[in-house]
């Protein structure tokens, strides 16, 4: 996707390796971007995907970026795995996007300004973690 302003990133240590975070990630990203498909919000936003998202790039196990639009935003949510010292994974989650215009700007106060975009980027990581945890105990 084009250059995006930096909005903010969040991260979260999963007591997992890498490979099964990124397991976790995947099953996240593909059960959510099947879900939202038919979501209702995509049609009234007028969002390209119409899930909001679609994967823009993957370098498995290391990176993995989404990206839409919709009337009010452009963005992209880039997911980065690392390894912790003691054999953990570190999930980030940056954010990328630009508001343009008046109508572009109070979507951006609706969604950066009340911190609703903080609770759904911890909310996927928290759920990845969970998937990875999970998944160990197969």
């Amino acid at each position: 996707m084009e250059h995006l302003s930096y909005i903010d990133e969040h991260a979260i240590r999963i007591d997992a390796p890498r490979g099964r975070v990124w397991e976790g990630l995947q099953g996240y990203v593909d059960a959510f971007l099947r879900s939202a498909e038919h979501s209702a919000l995509g049609g009234l936003l007028g969002a390209h995907p119409r899930a909001g998202f679609a994967v823009d790039g993957v370098e498995p196990e290391h990176r993995l970026s989404l990206a839409g639009q919709h009337h009010f935003s452009r963005y992209e949510l880039v997911f980065e795995l690392g390894e912790t010292r003691d054999g953990g994974t570190q999930l980030r989650a940056q954010t990328y996007a630009d508001f343009p215009g008046l109508r572009g700007r109070l979507y951006r106060a609706l969604v950066i300004g009340t911190r609703g975009h903080v609770l759904a980027t911890n909310h996927i990581l928290r759920s990845v973690k969970r998937q990875a945890l999970g998944s160990r105990q197969r």
